[in-house]
């Protein structure tokens, strides 16, 4: 659809509606509120209220800074998990009171960028009390309202806010990072959206402290996934495809998640790998012998990990466990990847070298 012809429904929505509700992505509310809309729905001076969808994947505290600095009303909901519906439906009933002065019943329609997660909201507003098509005279053809109580209705077709360009559109989700023939562009946009937002998010996930510009931060990011080309280069294509698949995902967001929090490491053994790499040490047991003493050296009570791809498989080094299965799982959860071959190390804390494919 056209930006023309979608801006021209998001203003027919916006002008049938009695409220707005508009769904922006917790994790990046930048990047997913459109002023343009809030600036059309207040020229109509009709009630506007924000939603933040997939709230499950931000902290709390952050939620209740956001919505005491807001100017406008901000409900905090996790669609996917039911959580927040029923204090949203409590702040649509206090939207609609004075309107229902003047009026028989009260349609609220969702708007927002694609994949934030309109329908979802739609279908668990509606329950197992929805109400197919409307039995009110006069309605128009084709479309539908759905019963949230006796005198509010939801219009059962979310606008859809048009995506400016198509770097934003990757950002948002709305095409799939595998499929990108130039991913290095948006990634680069979107490290530096986080970087103004929130730049902790990249040192807490990625453990990258100095940088001095966007695709610094990206070229690290792929040393540490161990995406490097045959002559030692990091392939900053593949590694911004990964980082964009992270996001769109939801693996990678402003905010560390109570999982990672759990599992909470040091990224290491770069000059360990170095050596691996220039030997083409491709055994776990090879590269025990040959770096043994360092390795042991780190063993103690800090989870470490380093990640490097050599000739087609990813060699792993994980230490700081107490069993050598919880090493192995947690190298094949980081990398995403399957353990072919692996050897362990240490007493009370225990390493483990791996190869993965």
């Amino acid at each position: 659809m056209k930006q023309r012809k979608a801006w021209r429904v998001v203003r027919e929505v916006v002008e049938e509606a009695d409220i707005i509700v508009e769904v922006v992505d917790a994790r990046d509310p930048i990047g997913t509120r459109n002023r343009k809309l809030e600036r059309l729905v207040q020229e109509e001076g009709k009630p506007l209220l924000i939603v933040m969808n997939k709230a499950d994947l931000v902290p709390k505290e952050w939620t209740e800074e956001y919505k005491r600095r807001s100017d406008l009303p901000v409900v905090f909901i996790s669609a996917r998990e039911r959580k927040g519906t029923g204090i949203l439906r409590k702040e649509l009933k206090k939207l609609a009171k004075s309107l229902l002065d003047e009026r028989e019943r009260v349609k609220v329609a969702l708007i927002g960028y694609p994949n934030v997660g309109k329908s979802t909201i739609i279908n668990t507003l509606k329950g197992k009390r929805a109400v197919g098509t409307a039995p009110i005279p006069g309605y128009t053809k084709g479309k539908q309202l759905i019963r949230l109580s006796k005198r509010i209705w939801l219009l059962d077709s979310p606008g859809v806010v048009p995506i400016d360009d198509f770097d934003e559109l990757v950002i948002k989700g709305g095409f799939p990072a595998d499929k990108i023939e130039e991913p290095v562009k948006p990634a680069l946009k979107l490290i530096s959206r986080i970087l103004e937002t929130r730049k902790e998010a990249i040192t807490e996930k990625f453990g990258i402290e100095e940088f001095e510009s966007e695709e610094e931060v990206l070229r690290k990011i792929g040393e540490r996934r161990g995406l490097i080309k045959a002559r030692g280069e990091v392939d900053l294509e593949e590694t911004a495809r990964w980082f964009l698949r992270e996001w769109q995902t939801g693996r990678f967001t402003l905010f560390t998640n109570e999982k990672e929090r759990n599992r909470d490491f040091a990224w290491g053994f770069k000059e360990i790998l170095d050596g691996v790499e220039r030997e083409l040490l491709l055994d776990p047991r090879r590269i025990l012998w040959r770096f043994e003493d360092e390795l042991w050296e780190k063993l103690d009570g800090q989870k470490k990990a380093g990640i490097r791809e050599i000739e087609g498989v990813i060699v792993g080094i994980a230490t700081g466990f107490k069993k050598c299965d919880s090493a192995v799982k947690f190298l094949e959860e980081l990398t995403g990847k399957h353990v072919l071959a692996s050897e362990c190390f240490g007493k009370k804390w225990k390493g483990v070298i791996a190869i993965m494919e």
